[in-house]
């Protein structure tokens, strides 16, 4: 087991290192996760109901292969989830995810995207709901690397803020070395609009109905493609009513 780290390393600028110092010797190697050449995966994950959850995978998708990755972050202290992925050529990668959370919680998805082949695609998209002394972080790189032209990538980041102690972090990053490349990314970070709520009032439903609605507009839509997603849209519904 390598030291606990501090800070001062990037992918953990905005960690809780004391809830992590808990867990830290207890914590197995990252999951390995290998798909080969013109396979399918989807994995939906859940939380795990602890207080705190750290989740961590190593992933490579061979020539061709598809990986559709569902996840909800939602641990009442501190939850982590640690994705590194390598795309071979015309590998297809999506990863939707959601922190939620209130209080004190601290929630974080750090992530690296790898094309290390030609004409791989990646589309990661993460929302944010946070509410009370709430901390959300997403740290993304995607790193193109020489030879992979043809690499399509998007990173999408928006957070909701509930409350006015609530933060939210969001670095997406590109390393591109690769020419003919399409790649782009976005974050934003707000609060529920005003004029939305209003108009809802207006349609009869009550503050906390109107509030909840909107923040399931902002979130649900993640797990719309997913296959039997019953579980993870109800985990999610139930994450919104507590911190709403």
């Amino acid at each position: 087991m390598t030291a606990l780290p501090t800070r001062k390393l990037e992918a953990f600028r905005y960690a809780d290192i004391d809830a992590l110092a808990s867990v830290w010797t207890s914590l197995a190697a990252p999951e390995r996760v290998e798909i080969a050449a013109q396979q399918k995966l989807q994995q939906i994950w859940l939380p795990s109901g602890d207080e705190i959850d750290v989740r961590r995978v190593e992933m490579t998708l061979e020539a061709g292969a598809t990986a559709r990755i569902f996840a909800l972050n939602n641990a009442s202290r501190y939850g982590r989830i640690e994705l590194d992925v390598t795309l071979h050529e015309g590998a297809d990668f999506s990863f939707n995810a959601a922190n939620i959370g209130g209080e004190s919680a601290t929630l974080e998805i750090v992530t690296t995207v790898r094309h290390i082949g030609p004409s791989a695609t990646s589309r990661q998209t993460v929302r944010s709901v946070l509410g009370g002394k709430a901390v959300g972080s997403y740290l993304g790189k995607v790193a193109v690397a020489r030879g992979a032209d043809g690499t399509d990538s998007e990173q999408s980041v928006k957070a909701m803020l509930l409350d006015r102690g609530a933060t939210a972090n969001a670095k997406p990053e590109l390393e591109i070395y690769a020419d003919d490349v399409k790649c782009a990314h976005g974050a934003t970070v707000g609060e529920l609009d005003r004029n939305q709520l209003y108009y809802a009032a207006a349609r009869g439903l009550d503050p906390a109905s109107a509030r909840a609605l909107l923040l399931e507009g902002f979130v649900m839509g993640l797990w719309d493609d997913a296959e039997d997603g019953e579980a993870i849209c109800e985990a999610a519904r139930a994450a919104l009513r507590a911190v709403a």
